[in-house]
């Protein structure tokens, strides 16, 4: 069952996410949502590019962010 912390982060998550690929996120089961959405805060913390578009712009970090965690979707 997820915890208030999971719930939250995925709520960041399709936030950061553009309006279209956050309804593809939303037609993913829960466990895959919450999965990404850890992909996600990993992408934030781990790649150096992000943290100077951090700097400048934090909501264009976490969409970029976000963007790259989902190319992949179908």
């Amino acid at each position: 069952m997820p915890t208030d912390d999971t719930d939250d982060t995925v709520n960041r998550f399709l936030n950061a996410a553009s309006p279209a690929t956050r309804e593809k996120i939303r037609q993913l089961p829960p466990g895959d949502q919450e999965k990404l959405a850890a992909a996600w805060e990993t992408e934030l913390a781990e790649d150096t590019d992000l943290d100077t578009l951090s700097e400048l712009s934090p909501p264009a970090a976490e969409s970029e962010a976000a963007e790259r965690v989902v190319r992949n979707l179908p």
